[in-house]
């Protein structure tokens, strides 16, 4: 049997699960699933960054024994690890153990050229990591992108174009924050009508890596070229296995 690359995917913090009756850690099954699809091994990470600090030693460490990551959606960053003055009515289900040990995570596997698939709130990490700011809030009903589907057209020569096949593709939207001020370094490869930014890539980096802020996973199942970003992420860790 052909081994399954190891993708590692930090676990999301929820305060009750009608499962497991208590407190949980917790990875959505549409995007394990879609890990699963492409020939990944999908590991959940236990977060751990107490009192909202994480050991970058520690966490290089547990990393190393991955071949990739997946940093997934979630609740809102809080403002302040960006930068932000204040905080907006509508931020969100803050942690700051999460936000602590994903931030730390991104940074090691782009430090150490692990390659990363950054999902949603995945995306938002990565640009805080590298010095970007999010708008906290899009405006509301009417404006945000919940439960939303759209186009977008990846920018040409872009490595989401050749994932996706270069057209437009319709992707499924779940935010209400963006990419304010990109990261240093960080190229946009895909806007919405509105001028949200919807993918962002870092070129010249010598490891793989891709950033959407929509989520592939609800409809990677049966679209082709969504599912593209999964096999991608695959295909670059067996080859860093």
């Amino acid at each position: 049997m052909t081994h399954r690359p190891l993708i590692a995917v930090p676990a999301r913090f929820a305060a009750s699960t009608s499962a497991l009756r208590y407190a949980a850690e917790v990875s959505a099954r549409a995007l394990v699933e879609a890990v699963w699809r492409a020939g990944g091994e999908p590991v959940t990470l236990h977060p751990h960054a107490p009192g909202g600090t994480a050991d970058p030693a520690e966490v290089a460490g547990r990393l190393s024994r991955f071949d990739g990551l997946l940093l997934p959606g979630g609740g809102d960053l809080a403002p302040h690890r960006y930068g932000a003055a204040g905080t907006h009515a509508a931020v969100y289900d803050v942690d700051d153990e999460q936000d602590a040990f994903d931030l730390e995570l991104a940074r090691q596997a782009l430090a150490g050229r692990v390659p990363l698939l950054a999902v949603c709130r995945g995306l938002q990490v990565v640009n805080t990591v590298l010095g970007g700011t999010l708008h906290q809030d899009m405006g509301g009903p009417g404006r945000e992108h919940r439960h939303v589907r759209h186009p977008v057209r990846p920018a040409p020569g872009s490595l989401l174009a050749g994932i996706t096949g270069g057209g437009e593709v319709t992707v499924s939207c779940y935010h209400h924050q963006h990419v304010d001020l990109p990261g240093e370094g960080l190229s946009v490869t895909a806007r919405a009508a509105d001028g949200t930014v919807e993918a962002v890539e870092l070129p010249g980096h010598d490891g793989w890596f891709a950033a959407v802020q929509w989520h592939p996973e609800d409809t990677a199942h049966e679209d082709r070229a969504q599912q593209r970003l999964f096999d991608a992420l695959v295909r670059a860790a067996r080859g860093a296995a």
